[in-house]
């Protein structure tokens, strides 16, 4: 049914750094992309409006909810372990077009996550340094985005080695002060612990019983995005189909812990029975009850937020990068993108676009209005892509094991859990977007409902390019799925024959892509998947830089011998 074809590139042409990062730093990619600290102190607040002091019982479900997406996710790693990750999953799962257009939109707003957190590192320590000392400008915020920047770029230009460090050092340290705060919180609380709060006994009278602790989880299922940002590392993690598995589930359980123990100790503390007053600023925040409790304790919780920040832009320069570099060394974006360093294999081109259009966003957006309105309208612009992301990818689930796994086919593991997932994350995408669908969600004002149609304006331009390629270059959209950087495999029809096509596409049997030799240079050397190669090495029409592992084409013929040949899709 299946069929293993790889073909590894000399170690001059290896392209991104092979068996670079472990399960540990792994792991803490996702957990950084999840923002833990920022999300403890800003995200999770904001549900206490709707849940009040039953948002502990919110939480739980939040989790529930992104475990069941991740465990799509992480069944998807297992078989496809690719740095164009979800994009990867949409096209083996459902259609190659499909998945060009989840990498379109996923690589579009991977690049806005750090300019998500930098606006945030700028309005979170100007005010707290003109709040200390008044002499520091309440609104001089734009230099800490400089700095922000760079930090992230240089790590970035040195490799995943040394960001995922970086991300793990800060990811521990924001864990840690939040853990210790909320514990000193239960301990002070004494007789007033109770598992009550996992109830709906404390929900306010405006939203009263489930209905308000499920309005509650909405929001604070916003606090996980992020779980899945290990995937685009598979091709430098060892032994990435386990290890991004384990990663993108163990981030969400451990993250998952983390936040109903944090939020429970700030909710017995605070006082559950007041609790929907709680919010992100003012003497009823985390800051505040540091300040008001612990004294100079505070510090360390303002250090964890901004530490939380740029260990999250961090993981998001990582995510942007690989994808925008898988995507590019198919030839469905500029090749330069796919451009390595010699040393450290890092996409560089990648990497100096990331910085260019972190810190161009960020300074145009915070300058037109201020950086808390610039946060909310990027924020929105991710969280309606992301979570759409996360609804076709337990769809992709579903598509990807029905068609080509039915023997590890599970109708709970691979059927009803991404179908409970997808429901779970509508209410999340309706409550994003603004649609008014439940009455606790309110219509997006100016200029935060921009978001929407800034989206579906990139969206429009990417079924545009599609269109074009899909007429005039159909074997590099076809390849967002089938180019691997390590273990990459064919996969054949349902019953063996691979002779289908997908869905019209023109991939017919009998076609492979070739596993050509990528070099570090995007744009040089490597095979073509065009069709009409010669068989010398030299393609004909416009050449696509092939990786140094290729899968073949899902509908190849996977009964063949083995032997490559030079071809594309018709």
């Amino acid at each position: 049914m299946t069929q293993v074809q790889q073909q590894s590139a000399p170690p001059s042409e290896a392209g991104l750094a092979r068996d670079a990062v472990g399960l540990r730093e792994v792991l803490f990619q996702s957990i950084t992309a999840m923002a833990p600290g920022a999300a403890i102190a800003a995200s999770i607040p904001s549900g206490a409006a709707f849940a009040g002091g039953a948002l502990p019982l919110s939480v739980l479900l939040a989790m529930i909810a992104c475990l069941l997406a991740a465990n799509s996710i992480a069944e998807l790693a297992r078989h496809l372990p690719a740095a164009a990750s979800v994009g990867a999953y949409a096209s083996r799962g459902l259609h190659p077009t499909m998945g060009f257009l989840v990498g379109w939109m996923y690589v579009f707003v991977q690049a806005l996550v750090p300019t998500l957190l930098l606006l945030q590192l700028g309005f979170t320590v100007a005010p707290t340094l003109h709040s200390e000392w008044s002499s520091y400008p309440a609104d001089l915020w734009w230099p800490w985005v400089v700095v922000g920047a760079l930090v992230i770029a240089a790590a970035g230009y040195r490799g995943i080695q040394t960001s995922a460090v970086l991300g793990t050092i800060l990811g521990a340290f924001e864990i840690a002060v939040f853990v210790l705060l909320a514990a000193m919180f239960i301990i002070k609380a004494g007789g007033h612990n109770t598992l009550a709060v996992f109830g709906t006994k404390y929900t306010p009278d405006a939203h009263r019983g489930i209905s308000g602790v499920i309005a509650g989880s909405v929001f604070t299922i916003l606090a996980f995005a992020g779980f899945e940002a290990a995937a685009p590392l598979a091709e430098e993690a060892r032994d990435p189909r386990s290890t991004i598995r384990k990663a993108v589930l163990g981030a969400t359980l451990v993250i998952g812990a983390v936040y109903i123990f944090t939020t429970y100790a700030a909710t017995v503390f605070f006082g559950p029975d007041k609790f929907a007053g709680f919010n992100a600023d003012s003497s009823s925040s985390w800051v505040g009850l540091a300040k008001s409790s612990y004294g100079l304790f505070w510090v360390l919780v303002f250090f964890a937020v901004v530490n939380s920040t740029i260990a999250n832009a961090n993981a998001g320069l990582n995510v942007s990068t690989r994808t925008a570099y898988a995507l590019a060394r198919v030839g469905v974006l500029p090749r330069q993108l796919a451009r390595l360093h010699p040393r450290f294999r890092s996409p560089v081109v990648a990497v100096a676009a990331q910085f260019v259009i972190a810190v161009g966003a960020t300074l145009a957006l915070g300058f037109a209005w201020d950086p808390m309105t610039a946060f909310l309208l990027v924020a929105t612009g991710i969280v309606i892509v992301v979570v759409t992301v996360y609804i076709i990818a337990n769809l992709s689930c579903i598509g990807f094991f029905a068609r080509f796994r039915r023997e590890e086919f599970s109708w709970l593991r691979h059927g009803l859990v991404p179908l409970l997932g997808i429901a779970a994350f509508v209410p999340a995408l309706l409550t994003a977007a603004g649609i008014p669908a439940f009455s606790f969600v309110t219509k997006l004002t100016t200029p935060v409902s921009y978001a929407g149609p800034a989206v579906g304006v990139w969206l429009v331009v990417g079924v545009g390019v599609l269109a074009y390629l899909w007429t005039h270059h159909r074997e590099r959209v076809v390849q967002i799925g089938t180019v691997f950087g390590s273990g990459g495999e064919e996969i054949g029809e349902p019953d063996g024959s691979g002779a289908g096509t997908w869905a019209g596409a023109g991939v017919g049997a009998g076609h492979e892509e070739a596993g050509g030799a990528e070099v570090s240079g995007a744009a040089g050397g490597g095979r073509a998947g065009g069709g009409g190669d010669s068989g010398d090495g030299e393609p004909a029409g416009d050449a696509v830089p092939a990786p140094p592992v290729a899968a073949a084409d899902p509908e190849a013929d996977s009964e063949g011998t083995g032997k490559e040949e030079d071809g594309s899709p018709s």
